[in-house]
């Protein structure tokens, strides 16, 4: 089967990619760089060409509220429209947990645009909420700080490695569209502060983590239940102990 991955050489594509080329699909990762273009449309309509599953792993470049929208629309709206003429049978697109609770944040706002996009289609499609990917946690502390500490909310996070996710995407892939949404989600719940102090911890980075029930994610205030799954998500199976073991350091 002929399979064609948005965002296909970033972390969550690349590594699903893998996956489906091991089980012997045929794979087109499609990014900027691979020439084919969601938001020009370069070389998109060729890369559809007798594909039946479009994954869209795609993210915005700029977290910018005008930046971000006009990056989910025009992709989405270009790579639909390409598909619809191709005749892809199933697209399937990684989206985050809690997206309808953070409209507060402009990019939520902009991942809602996208999936009220992909629903009214037409294309049979699934979209995947997962929760935040272990692989962050180092840029949410660098975002986070203020006044030479980081400052975090204590709501709950669920944290999911990348490699489970890829797993998910890949099973997704090739099983049939829901017409609806699916979860995934880490096996552990922490607080978020405290998650991110461990992290820090571990690398032995001396910063201090503040717990800050007015601190924002994204632009979003959060709480206890803003960013975990409770709809019965699919479980990853790496815990935080063991992705850090095996986590490249930086």
């Amino acid at each position: 089967m002929k399979i064609v991955i948005i965002g296909g050489t970033g972390l969550i594509g690349s590594k699903t990619t893998e996956r489906l080329r091991a089980k012997g699909h045929e794979v087109i990762a499609a990014s900027p760089n691979t020439g084919i273009n969601t938001i020009t449309g370069e070389g998109l309509a060729e890369a559809l060409i007798g594909a039946e599953v479009v994954l869209d792993l795609a993210n915005s470049p700029s977290f910018e509220d005008g930046a971000v929208l006009e990056f989910f629309e025009t992709s989405g709206r270009n790579l639909l429209a390409a598909e619809r003429t191709a005749g892809v049978k199933h697209h399937v697109a990684l989206s985050v947990v809690g997206t309808e609770r953070l409209q507060e944040s402009g990019y939520f706002r902009a991942k809602l645009v996208q999936e009220k996009l992909i629903k009214d289609a037409g294309i049979p499609y699934t979209i995947v909420h997962s929760t935040q990917f272990m692989e962050f946690l180092a840029g949410i502390a660098q975002s986070s700080m203020l006044g030479g500490k980081v400052h975090l909310s204590p709501a709950f996070v669920q944290p999911i490695a990348s490699d489970d996710v890829a797993d998910a995407m890949a099973d997704v892939a090739l099983a049939a569209p829901v017409n609806g949404v699916v979860e995934i989600a880490g096996p552990e719940r922490f607080h978020l502060h405290e998650l991110v102090a461990r992290y820090l911890q571990a690398k032995a980075d001396g910063r201090e983590v503040v717990p800050d029930p007015e601190a924002r994610y994204f632009g979003a205030r959060l709480d206890d239940g803003s960013l975990v799954s409770d709809a019965n998500p699919r479980l990853g199976a790496i815990d935080f102990d063991t992705w850090f073991a095996t986590a490249p350091r930086k």
